[in-house]
């Protein structure tokens, strides 16, 4: 079996690639190939999955299969696919972004994680807290490499660009897809009736909705309906924000609200540092090591604890967090920090060293 030629670096394939955490995993040694054609004339897909790749074997025309989010995946057109990746030696990386499912159960979710482990595949985790965490999962600790998630806005891309001044009070931004983990409800309702200053502003970026947003149950017309009822609230929904989209929200804004019931990581708090914006973030998951990674160079976020405690508590904890944070907006600078973006940019040369040998491109 004769592999394609390499003339950019080893050829990998996101599973999937609609974040920037993997589009920018990029460099000299290696390149993605969703987007692009592969030999047989087909273009890979953007969020390309198992099932796609396994309609396109043999697989000579990749070297490194990224795995990122698999809840979605069926479990045994996945741990088929791995078996695809083993006989025509593809290297499989997966990188956990979550100890705990976004969907589905824990159970399903855990079935994942121990045969990503018995197929021996190479591991990569954000923080050494979700290293331990997965240790408990699979009985046993995995060999895995840490590299931090690092930046989510290019620091090349924000090298013209500027916050937008705003002399009015504070400016809030809330965006993502409605998932059972994010309270945007409450935390909607709460903002409104909280925060009584007639200048303040709330942003709120949606994914397109879906028709398990409206059924059973679905929170969906109750955002919809508390949204009408305040005009500072003002609603934007694409069909996926884009990155540029993402960007400029955020730079017309001065804290980014993030209202985990639970979760591992966030790339959002680190949107949130590369735009200089105060998060108000629940203390959740490995969320606290994400900012301990860049202590010292960025504000701390205005956390609320909704890990502990009655969840007829959690709205007086996240407004008493809302109101610090209103205190701290009016007092802190609103400019692009230059130097904490000039770091990002050394970050991301270690991070893209690092996953040169996570790769194998330095064999």
């Amino acid at each position: 079996m004769t592999a394609l030629p390499r003339p950019e670096g080893l050829r990998v394939v996101h599973l999937p690639a609609r974040t920037p955490y993997a589009w920018k995993l990029q460099g000299p040694d290696f390149h993605i190939l969703n987007g692009t054609e592969t030999p047989s004339g087909d273009t890979v897909p953007t969020a390309v999955n198992a099932a796609w790749l396994l309609d396109h074997g043999p697989l000579t025309w990749l070297d490194v299969l990224h795995l990122h989010h698999i809840d979605f995946e069926d479990i045994a057109t996945l741990e088929r696919l791995l078996d695809a990746c083993l006989g025509y030696g593809v290297n499989v990386v997966f990188t956990a972004h979550d100890t705990r499912p976004m969907v589905g159960n824990a159970e399903d979710f855990t079935a994942r994680l121990q045969m990503l482990h018995s197929a021996e595949v190479t591991w990569v985790c954000l923080t050494e807290g979700s290293v331990t965490q997965l240790a408990k999962i699979l009985g046993e600790r995995p060999d895995a490499a840490i590299i931090p998630h690092g930046y989510v806005a290019p620091p090349e891309t924000l090298a013209e660009l500027e916050r937008e001044s705003s002399s009015q009070a504070g400016r809030y931004l809330m965006f993502g897809a409605s998932r059972a983990s994010r309270d945007q409800l409450s935390t909607m309702a709460n903002w409104s009736l909280g925060i009584t200053d007639p200048h303040s502003t709330l942003h709120i970026l949606l994914r397109a909705f879906s028709p398990a947003d409206f059924a059973d149950g679905g929170r969906a017309p109750l955002l919809l309906e508390t949204a009408r009822h305040d005009p500072r609230i003002r609603l934007t929904m694409r069909p996926y924000p884009t990155d540029e989209e993402v960007i400029r929200a955020g730079l017309a804004s001065d804290a980014l609200l993030l209202p985990y019931l639970w979760g591992s990581h966030s790339g959002q708090l680190e949107l949130a540092f590369d735009l200089n914006l105060l998060p108000v973030c629940s203390f959740t998951g490995h969320l606290p090591e994400q900012y301990e990674q860049h202590k010292g160079l960025v504000e701390e976020p205005e956390w609320f604890d909704w890990s502990q405690g009655h969840p007829n508590l959690f709205g007086e904890k996240f407004l008493a967090a809302l109101e610090r944070a209103a205190a701290r907006i009016d007092s802190r600078p609103r400019h692009l920090d230059r130097e904490f973006l000039d770091y990002r940019s050394q970050e991301h040369k270690a991070v893209l060293k690092h996953y040169t040998r996570v790769y194998g491109g330095d064999r």
